[in-house]
């Protein structure tokens, strides 16, 4: 079953812009085929293609339903900023392992280092591909991509979290003893390519942030972001 977003599903709703032209360009469906629009409030819409027109693609509701596919937990990522092309790579799998949000976070030891316009620019791109990440994953959000920000503003938010775990290359606590399935709303933090100053542990710690390891063997940048999600879903049984 196909799956786009979509908000103010009536009985009827028209799809426009390039969700119209994926479906008929792309997808190649027509007029009886059905596919599911899901809205901001978790609500999933059976839909039968009514009519296809220049205007875009018609559909009528057969059916709704809440969504049950985001996780029991909101995990929001704060990134280190990494080089190239990888930071979309790890957008993309973290929302399809079932991130809430991602904060894309300049450190001291991050190599890229756009400026406002650049930033701004792949911010927009990085929400692109979470919106693409989450309709092939079915999920019934579409995660929040974060304007980039430094580590000071990062750890002014932690405050917001029932829990701010930082994976830390110079070790800290196992992750299965900091995660319960009780657990709501986690922050994660991971480095960049050469990892965090001893300040910046520092920083995040001094406002709450406990100090995790992955073990012996060091992950790369766009490695750890992935390691981190899969054991909080498996340990709060979003992996089931």
């Amino acid at each position: 079953m196909d799956w786009f977003f979509a908000e103010n599903v009536g009985q009827t709703h028209l799809i426009t812009g390039e969700d119209a032209v994926h479906i008929t360009k792309s997808l190649r469906m027509s007029v009886g085929e059905v596919i599911t629009l899901c809205d901001s409030n978790k609500t999933e819409h059976l839909c039968k293609i009514e009519r296809i027109s220049p205007e875009g693609v018609q559909v009528k509701v057969i059916t709704e339903s809440e969504c049950m596919n985001e996780p029991t937990v909101e995990v929001t990522l704060f990134a280190a900023l990494t080089k190239g092309d990888k930071m979309e790579t790890v957008i993309q799998k973290a929302v399809e392992l079932g991130v809430h949000a991602v904060v894309p976070v300049l450190t001291d030891r991050c190599i890229s280092r756009p400026d406002a316009k650049a930033a701004a620019k792949k911010q927009q791109r990085y929400q692109k591909i979470a919106s693409q990440a989450a309709m092939q994953s079915r999920r019934g959000i579409i995660p929040e991509i974060h304007e980039f920000i430094d580590l000071k503003k990062a750890a002014e938010m932690l405050t917001d979290f029932d829990k701010s775990i930082l994976f830390y290359e110079g070790g800290g606590k196992p992750v299965r003893e900091m995660i319960v399935p009780s657990d709501k709303k986690i922050a994660v933090f991971t480095g960049c390519e050469g990892g965090f100053e001893e300040s910046e542990v520092e920083l995040l710690t001094n406002h709450g942030a406990v100090t995790a390891t992955l073990g012996k063997r060091i992950l790369r940048a766009e490695t750890a972001p992935l390691a981190v999600l899969s054991i909080i879903m498996f340990h709060t049984g979003n992996l089931e």
